[in-house]
């Protein structure tokens, strides 16, 4: 049985937007520019472009074209196919693992989808006045602390999540994206122009030009083996790998769409989008004197103290913390729909009975997650907490491993007459190409990275 009974994206356009939309998360954002500055800055970027279009986009492809080409959720895809290419079915539990991942990282992801809406509040009603580093870290910390008030931002992130996966694919997803990625990248890009032009308004403003030699000057001396493992786990991670909704979403898409152009314009706006990220992020951490290390911190213990102390913080807090509800938002949709349309498809439900039943287990669930950052925090395996736990399950073993299959079924179990379909608008050395790297170098890079995850 088809996905959601044979729907398909309405265009190309769509389609793009909601791949995107997935694609880009927090991590993105905050992760990105901080790993490109530490790791040489325009010689990170540029092996992370290699690693992206050379090991990203490979795979990505893959796992599009076995979603359209089975025609399901990813367990009933790659029976699918494995069945049309004389191999097992059980190649079904690939798909399976994409989908337990996708349902472990978003019991987590909203959470803290949860605290960028609370913090959203927060700067529409306060604007972060008169905070300083203490009152910034006491705030979160005050956070941390209420189990009330974080439960009621994530069923409110987890309410706008199912009401757009409720609606379906067109009127709920397409409407969805269509609107919220234009206004994010509106966001993005008007935030980095007032970055570069405040200076020119306030001379006491500056820090626009550090980000600049943060992001872009080369350093090739930092290039170690670390920071291609570095290139190659963060383009693994950002294009949303094996997280079963890039699978989803191929199987909503008609056949005369390129999938090979459209990874590749995905993976380009994907890369766009983090680099702008960086000069909206860190001419703020530079102008204040603020860690550009400080991970998660970062957005919710070190920017505030920035924004405070920034000309027109106050807005510029509102539309930051806007344009992160959208990444974080469109993210944790790609991530519902996935497990959406199996229970859909699987039990023979409508939709809206399907989302009612993934969203609210997942807030379930979401409560030991909220519970591991105070009252459970001691309680650990292994020196790992709930969260630690689910972390390395799904981000260092479901991820890697399950991207490694991808790859391995794509190149090595399919048909190549199957694949050559799907990928009909390639030229033979175009083709050529992309099976050579789905055969050869992803299988292989995505080993280390798994090995590499298991040994940390």
């Amino acid at each position: 049985m088809a996905v959601a009974g044979g729907v398909h994206w309405s265009s190309r356009f769509a389609f793009i937007m909601a791949s995107v939309g997935f694609a880009v998360g927090l991590g993105n954002i905050w992760r990105f520019p901080y790993v490109t500055g530490e790791n040489g800055g325009a010689a990170f970027v540029l092996v992370y472009l290699a690693c992206a279009f050379g090991i990203g986009a490979p795979i990505l492809i893959a796992e599009m074209l076995i979603g359209r080409r089975g025609q399901g959720s990813p367990p009933a895809a790659m029976a699918v196919v494995a069945n049309e290419s004389g191999k097992s079915r059980q190649w079904r539990l690939v798909g399976a693992m994409g989908l337990v991942a996708a349902y472990t990282i978003e019991i987590i992801y909203a959470v803290v989808v949860g605290w960028v809406l609370w913090y959203l509040f927060k700067a529409v009603t306060t604007g972060f006045v008169g905070f300083d580093g203490a009152v910034a870290n006491a705030e979160f910390a005050a956070v941390l602390d209420s189990n009330l008030g974080m439960l009621v931002w994530t069923l409110v992130g987890l309410s706008i999540t199912g009401l757009i996966v409720f609606a379906g694919l067109k009127d709920g997803i397409e409407r969805a994206v269509i609107v919220m990625m234009p206004l994010m990248f509106i966001l993005l890009l008007g935030l980095a122009i007032y970055n570069y032009v405040v200076p020119a308004i306030d001379s006491r403003a500056h820090g626009f030009s550090q980000a600049i030699v943060w992001l872009f000057t080369p350093d090739f001396s930092t290039i170690r083996f670390s920071t291609v493992l570095a290139a190659i786990s963060q383009a693994f991670f950002s294009l949303c790998i094996a997280m079963a909704g890039m699978m989803v979403y191929g199987a909503y898409l008609p056949k005369y769409v390129s999938i090979t152009r459209s990874v590749l314009i995905v993976v380009m706006i994907d890369t766009g989008v983090a680099l702008l990220a960086g000069l909206v992020i860190f001419p703020v951490v530079f102008h204040n004197g603020l860690d550009p290390a400080a991970g998660a911190g970062l957005i919710f213990q070190t920017l505030p103290v920035g924004f405070a102390q920034m000309p027109g913080g106050h807005w510029f807090s509102v539309l930051f913390f806007l344009m992160l509800s959208v990444a974080g938002i469109t993210s944790m949709v790609g991530l519902v729909e996935a497990v959406t349309a199996w229970v859909e498809e699987r039990f023979k439900l409508p939709r809206h009975q399907s989302t009612i039943i993934v969203v609210g287990s997942i807030a379930v669930f979401s409560v030991l997650s909220i519970l591991s950052y105070n009252i459970l925090s001691q309680w650990a395996v292994a020196g790992k907490n709930f969260n630690d736990i689910m972390d390395v399950f799904s981000n260092q073993i479901l991820l890697p491993l399950g991207g490694l299959l991808i790859a391995v079924f794509a190149g090595w179990a399919m048909k190549k007459e199957a694949t050559r379909d799907e990928l009909n608008s390639l030229s033979s050395g175009q083709y050529s190409i992309w099976y050579f790297l789905i055969r050869y170098i992803v299988p292989p890079a995505l080993l280390v990275i798994f090995i590499m995850g298991i040994i940390d």
